[in-house]
């Protein structure tokens, strides 16, 4: 195998270095895999022919772990990691998580609050003035001015209180690329200020430039936070996106347009990158790295997501326009993973962040950037969506083919609607039920009220529900026992409880209950974390109903749960205030039986009742369709 790139001066000694390049602060356990952010950048850095090392989740409370290899000779890169410090570290209610997927053995606590702060606070203490970079998604997505849900308050542009030269927002090794050339012929770091792709703090506000409602505006007005919203979302395209420039203070953090995609060459090149596909041996005596299990033998054959799911950082972070990995590349890869001395016979999955979204959505995207005032998915498919799946099809036949691979699967989100909107969407149904399914498939549903769904950027429910009992014939055809489980998210800006009484009547006449739902969270930098903060819909200046208080967010996750005899009392004055009580009562459609010192006044009249709909303490029948097949 290659070695790991180096974690201490013992490591540069091995290799003759003396004095690195470049230092790399992480706040996640380096894993040396193309899908974490260390793993990818320290590879990518040395290809281009640069000695970097890595500093993974350094103590922040003393300089012994950051001085470990000395000073580098021209930049410190720091990342929070794969993940938002705080949402890595709290829950939609604001309490600690018990596990970090991307720490030894999963346990919490070895980064700190604001990750990337607190690491460039550590390096300008000890370097100076020595040339700092950050990125990744916590300064990526909190680039601009943020509403910050942990904290309750609209925090200032990153650059404005990490005090970085240059934060690098999206996908960085383009821009990485031309950072480092340029601080290796000895440009001053003040000087690299127009590279795309990258934010820079200035004292003027260059001409060429859309300036959105300044910081202390936006903190003080939650109609000028919407209008900032809208204003800079706007400009994220690579192709026709303008710089866009925001005032803090007596200052102007100015966000250079987007950088362009990368071409399918350079997609395969960093793809291809001798990565060991393993943790760093320091953390077996340790319990290893939970994260690197899942996607150790998972093949990442695209990026970029034209979903654009308002509560999704994926689009905000690696843009519109999906750049996909050639065939030749994906398949070079699994015939390398068989070699794997791990590898068991299973890729579990090839995708990206939408794994059935293998091109553009168009060919205008590649010529004219995307469209400004229209998604390509919601509220329906654009009539200049290209929707295939034949070239997705061809791949997978050839990667079952592979000597040495048993079974490929697919566990990447699949788009539906996507799907559906392929006039030869089935023949991809009939394969994935026949070849990539272990069990389950998941998918995303995420409501049914047809007003929540827009906000949400996902198409109608009734979408789903063909696309479930298509799944169910071909699973049928292929005479297996599979499921469709859907996510949904309760509590998301603009649900009322009548709209979570809609989705609790869908899955009662799904006959279904999630076994876990999950509450909206307002992470920074979406549309719908906009809309929580301002009760606005940007894009319209339509007012919102917000769900806020714990007591209301109980009650519309309990009506997701409704058949769980521990929720009958949050059900029930749900289904009051909601001003439906017809939903208590012995019908089959009912939700919940009445209160029991009701009963005695109930007719007999219950007979042949299905009890699967019953709740209040009797025992459910349902879940049979949750079993997991083993790979």
């Amino acid at each position: 195998m290659n070695d790991f790139l180096p974690v201490c001066r013992r490591d540069m000694e091995r290799r003759g270095w003396e004095q690195l390049d470049f230092l790399f602060i992480t706040g996640d356990a380096y894993v040396d895999h193309p899908t974490f952010a260390n793993g990818l950048i320290a590879r990518w850095m040395e290809y281009l022919g640069y000695r970097i090392g890595v500093i993974a989740q350094p103590d922040w409370r003393s300089r012994r772990d950051f001085e470990a290899m000395g000073e580098p000779r021209l930049a410190v890169f720091v990342s929070a990691g794969n993940l938002d410090s705080m949402l890595n570290k709290l829950t939609a209610s604001r309490n600690k998580r018990g596990h970090d997927a991307y720490s030894p053995n999963g346990e919490t606590g070895h980064r700190p609050d604001r990750a990337t702060i607190v690491y460039c606070n550590r390096v300008r203490e000890i370097w100076g003035t020595k040339p700092l970079v950050v990125g990744g998604i916590e300064a990526s997505m909190r680039r601009f001015s943020h509403y910050d849900y942990w904290s309750d308050r609209v925090r200032r542009p990153m650059l404005a209180d990490c005090k970085a030269d240059l934060l690098i927002y999206g996908m960085g090794e383009l821009q990485l690329k031309e950072i480092a050339a340029r601080l290796d012929a000895g440009v001053p770091v003040r000087e690299i200020d127009l590279v795309p792709g990258t934010c820079v703090m200035k004292k003027f506000k260059p001409e060429d430039c859309v300036e959105i409602p300044s910081y202390e505006a936006v903190a003080a007005d939650k109609a000028a936070y919407a209008e900032a919203f809208r204003l800079q979302s706007l400009e994220q395209d690579p192709i026709r996106g303008a710089a866009v420039a925001q005032k803090v203070g007596d200052r102007y953090m100015v966000q250079n347009r987007p950088m362009r995609p990368l071409t399918t060459a350079e997609f395969d090149l960093v793809n291809e990158l001798p990565f060991t596909r393993e943790a760093h041996p320091m953390y077996d005596a340790r319990g290893g790295i939970p994260a690197i299990e899942e996607v150790r033998f998972s093949i990442n054959s695209t990026r970029g997501c034209f979903g654009s799911c308002a509560f999704c950082a994926i689009h905000a972070h690696q843009g519109r326009i999906v750049q996909a990995r050639s065939e030749e590349s994906i398949l070079r890869e699994a015939r390398e993973m068989t070699r794997h001395p791990k590898f068991k016979g299973y890729i579990h999955d090839v995708g990206g962040p939408t794994g059935n979204f293998r091109a553009p959505a168009c060919e205008d995207q590649l010529r004219r950037g995307c469209c400004r005032h229209r998604q390509c998915l919601s509220p329906k498919p654009c009539p200049r969506l290209r929707a295939t799946h034949r070239e997705f099809i061809r791949l997978l036949e050839k990667l079952r083919a592979v000597p040495g691979v048993k079974k490929v699967f697919l566990r990447s989100g699949l788009r539906y609607d996507y799907i559906l909107a392929d006039p030869e969407g089935e023949k991809f149904i009939e394969a994935l039920c026949r070849h990539h399914v272990s069990g389950q498939l998941r998918v995303a549903p995420e409501h049914a009220s047809l007003r929540v769904l827009r906000l949400m950027g996902k198409p109608p429910i009734e979408e789903y529900v063909r696309f479930k009992k298509l799944f169910e014939e071909a699973t049928r055809r292929a005479g297996k026992e599979q499921y469709v489980l859907p996510y949904l998210i309760s509590s998301h800006p603009g649900c009322t409880l009548k709209d979570a009484v809609e989705l609790a009547e869908f899955l009662r006449d799904q006959r279904f209950t999630p076994e876990q739902v999950q509450d909206f969270i307002p992470t920074p930098g979406s549309l719908s974390t906009c809309m929580f903060y301002t009760g606005l819909d940007p894009r319209t200046g339509e007012k919102l109903y917000v769900p806020r208080g714990g007591r209301e967010k109980a009650l519309q996750r309990a009506l997701l749960q409704y058949r769980q005899p521990e929720n009958y009392d949050l059900v029930a004055e749900a289904l009051r205030k909601a001003g439906r009580e017809d939903l208590i009562g012995w019908n089959e459609r009912c939700l919940i039986r009445p209160p029991k010192k009701n009963r005695q006044r109930i007719s007999a009249g219950r007979k042949g009742l299905n009890t699967s709909f019953a709740s209040g303490g009797e025992k459910r029948k349902y879940g049979q369709h949750t079993r997991r097949n083993p790979d």
